[in-house]
Parts: structure tokens; sequence; C-alpha cells
């Protein structure tokens, strides 16, 4: 069977560039292993915010007194909590799976393997194989949990993300190495059901890639709720006994040991690239991703990559845009390459964090002379309202141009809100700009024209 496009994964790059494929007039077809929407929807974005949600619900309940409600003995039934997570991943993949049927796409079920000549070799679940060709094909394979030599994950007591989503049982500790937005999310999941959670950070700051202040913040309001911090700390082995983990731990004041019943492993992802014919058809890597240009071409022929496996921010979103990008190009298009400089980045634990752009660390090493204005959400009147005043929104100019660098945010709903710097950054709005624009009262986002307006000396509401 020939097709115009042939995609390798059905992610949200997959599935979308497929999508955009069709309605551009390409005959396609997705060929997927597993689910359709891949990792984001079944094991990764959907069901995690589902299991944040049910962990934010429960801590409203706890404190529905605070309201003025009064609720006694709130507690999680963990298997309905993980019930509904997957309930919520399967109506998401069914949904895909509309999508795709709705756009006249082929979708065929297997493990596929490029063998040259554009032409993708499909191994089914039964073994039998069968042989397509596209004139174009689009790798979109993902990625995996990342495995540590000191940390070898064997899906029961060490756990990557995948089984973190679905333990059969709430277990009473938890040690998780690695605090970017997996390892956060979890840790605040697992604190909020109940466990006893422990965050082991190589770096000098929890979500390390996050502007320092924020990070900081975070971590504060992690202590509040009971979670322990190790930072500039490394695991070095894990011993078991009587089934409990004995993680040992390398600190700046010397090794300790903390017991846990479960490690979770978020210490980053590893792209699919195994199996899938790169090394036969001579497909160029680069730091272990695959090499290509501003349209996603490989330096073969026909051939593309986007997503997880290739480099920029490792997020659904970009994946997206990724695969929108490409097929517009193979569609005759002209397209515009994506800015990987203006891509919103967020972690949804409570407070959430957003941000885009520069953080004020890397303004300033950039030779940047700024401008800096912060709104903390304890003078706002819609947080206090909501009964959550932690946090605030940071932003970062350039003070000659006004142009903004960088957005950074911690608070309640603040990954709503961050599309909005998004945006203005894209039209190059300025910090003037930000602070004329009449913001609705009362609302989280006034902040954003607050901290605009502290950055100039203009900020009513400090």
């Amino acid at each position: 069977m020939n097709f115009d496009l042939i995609v390798l994964g059905s992610g949200p790059g997959g599935y979308v560039a497929a999508i955009r494929a069709s309605q551009l007039g390409l005959n396609t077809a997705v060929i997927e292993r597993s689910e359709l929407g891949g990792i984001c929807l079944n094991w990764g974005c959907i069901p995690t915010k589902s299991l944040l949600k049910s962990a934010q619900v429960l801590e409203y309940a706890k404190h529905s007194a605070d309201y003025g409600i009064i609720v006694n003995d709130a507690k999680p039934d963990f298997e309905k909590v993980i019930a509904r997570s997957r309930a919520v991943a399967e109506g998401m993949s069914k949904g895909v799976q509309f999508l795709l049927k709705k756009n006249k796409i082929e979708v065929i079920a297997g493990t596929g393997k490029l063998i040259g000549n554009k032409e993708v070799q499909v191994t089914s679940a039964d073994g039998n194989t069968q042989t397509y060709s596209a004139t174009n094909i689009i790798i979109a394979t993902g990625a995996r949990s990342r495995e540590l030599p000191s940390l070898k994950q064997d899906g029961v007591k060490i756990i990557g993300y995948r089984q973190a989503l679905t333990l059969p049982n709430l277990p009473k500790s938890m040690v998780v190495v690695g605090s970017g937005a997996i390892g956060s999310e979890i840790a605040y999941f697992y604190n909020a059901m109940g466990t006893k959670v422990t965050i082991v950070e190589f770096m000098p700051n929890i979500i390390p890639l996050e502007d320092e202040e924020v990070s900081k913040q975070l971590a504060r309001s992690f202590k509040k709720v009971g979670i322990d911090i190790l930072l500039e700390a490394n695991v070095t082995s894990v011993d078991f006994e009587n089934d409990i983990c004995k993680v040992n731990i390398e600190t700046k004041k010397g090794n300790q040991t903390i017991e846990a019943e479960i490690v979770l492993s978020a210490v980053g992802i590893t792209p699919n690239l195994e199996n899938i014919g790169i090394e036969e058809l001579g497909i160029e890597l680069e730091k272990g991703k695959i090499k290509v240009d501003d349209f996603y071409r490989t330096n073969i022929p026909g051939v593309f990559a986007i997503g997880d496996i290739v480099h920029g921010q490792a997020l659904a979103h970009v994946a997206s845009a990724e695969g929108i990008i490409c097929v517009e190009k193979i569609a005759g298009k002209n397209p515009h390459p994506l800015n990987y400089n203006n891509i919103p980045g967020c972690v949804y634990t409570t407070p959430e964090v957003a941000s885009v752009g520069m953080t004020e660390k890397q303004a300033i090493e950039k030779g940047h002379e700024i401008k800096v204005g912060k709104f903390p959400f304890s003078a706002s009147g819609k947080a206090s309202s909501a009964g959550n005043k932690d946090g605030f929104i940071k932003l970062i100019f350039d003070a000659k141009y006004g142009e903004l660098l960088g957005a950074h945010m911690i608070g309640l709903n603040v990954t709503e809100m961050i599309a909005e710097l998004v945006v203005a950054r894209n039209l190059e709005t300025t910090g003037h700009e930000l602070i004329k624009s009449v913001h609705p009262h009362p609302t989280m986002s006034e902040a954003i024209m607050e901290a605009a307006a502290a950055a100039y000396g203009e900020v009513i509401h400090l």
C-alpha cells in the first residue's frame, strides 16, 4: 500500500501531524504499536493531570472548614483515584481514534521499522509483517523514562513515571529522584494522598530549569505540606531489606540512607530510536537524537523526524507544533520555523509553575540591562478569595527597548495564564503596552499587569 505520508507514532506529534497532513490533502497513515495518543495521552500529561485534580479536591476537602464548609473525615479511595485517571486517559485515546477516522487516516497497528526505499515494515502483535511505502515518512516515536546505572528500574520497587500512575496500593513512603516537572508533579500527588515523600535533586534547586526565585518558592510550598527535599544530592545505590528500599544518598553533609517502600526515578527521558531502522538507513544523529533542519528534514530525502527524538524542549505542545510545521512544508506551504525561545513550560503542582523566555540569570548572562517587576499573589484579591496566596508573577524586560525577555509565574492556575505572555512576546509587546492593557478585576491575571507596572515604578497595589 502506498501513501503520500506515513507517520511512525501517534503521540501529540504524530497524530497532530497526520491530521494536518490529511487537511492538506495528503493520503496519510499512522503506525502505532500501543495506544493511540502515545505517552502524553495515556501515560503522561493527561492521566497525571487527572491524578493531580484528585489531589487538589482532597486538599480542598481537608481544608473545607477554611471556606465555611464542614466535611468530615475526607480521605482518598486510592483505587478509584487511579481508576478515574485511567478512564480519563482512555477517553482521550478514543478521542484521537475518532479524529483520525474523521480525517480518513489509515491506522496501522504494529511495530514499524524503516527498511529503505521509503518503505516501512510493520510487525503486528501476532508476528505477521506487512510492508507499506510512502512518498514521505515522519518518525515520531517519542521517548521513555531514562534509567541511571545506580537506579535500575524493576517496575515494582524502583519505578518510572508509567508505573507511578498505576500503583496497586498507596505506598506509605516514597523517594522521588529528580525534581523536574514529572518528579515534582508525582511527588505532590503522592504527598497529598498521604505518602511520606522525599525528593532527591542533584542540582542546587528543585525544578532546576526554572527561574531561581520560582524554584525556591515551590520548595517552600512543598516543605509547608510536608515534602522533604535534599538538594545537591545523588543516589549512589538502593539496597533491599524486608520489602523496603534503603536508598543510599551522597549529600553535601555526607552520606545518608533513607528507607522507603517505593523509589521513583524521574531523571529525564531517553528517545525511542532502537529497532526502527535508523542505523540501516544511515539517518544522522547528533548527541543521541536525530539531526534535522528547521523543517524537520533528516539527511535522508523524504524522511522527517519530530518530537522528543529531535533537539528542542521535550514537551507535547512542542511536538504538535513541529508536526504541523513539518507537514505544511511537505505540502508545499511556507511555514515559519518554530521559535524555541518562546515555548511555554508548565508544572502542574500546587502551586502551579509556568514560564516562557529567559530567566533573570540568563538575561544578565546574555548582557541585557534589565528591569524586573514582581507582584505577589498575597496582594491579589482573587488569590485571597480563592484561599491560596502562595506565589507571584515575575516579568523581566530589556531596560533599553522594553522587550519582554522572560515571564515566570508560580501560583494558582498560572498555567492558564502563561499564554498571554507567549502571545505578547510573539508580537514584541513592550512593558508599557502590558501596563496599559486593561485586565479584568478580580482575576489572577491582574498580577501580570501589576508586575509590568512594578518593573517601571508604576505599581498601584503594592
